[in-house]
């Protein structure tokens, strides 16, 4: 079993959500038939990974959350995707 090692900051108000994003990721969402598929590669599946970490923190505040769109992090064409820690 080959061991992965994420560096994952803790929140702070100071930088609220704070993204980390791996060289080369490519992430891109899209509803069919009422499925909400995201598709990643290598980079962007530990990318993500990184971020559901971060929000999964005791640290991190309810409400805390990413917004991932064409314009910011995902593939053109891709649905938005908003992620929260409830």
């Amino acid at each position: 079993m080959k061991e992965l090692r994420l560096n994952i900051p803790q929140y702070s108000t100071e930088h609220g959500a704070v993204s980390n994003w791996e060289d080369g990721f490519v992430i891109k969402s899209e509803v069919v038939k009422d499925q909400i598929i995201i598709s990643a590669n290598h980079a962007g599946l530990v990318s993500l990974a990184k971020h559901l970490l971060f929000l999964a923190q005791n640290e991190t505040p309810i409400n805390c959350h990413y917004h991932l769109d064409e314009y910011n992090s995902l593939e053109t064409g891709s649905k938005e995707i908003v992620i929260y820690r409830i």
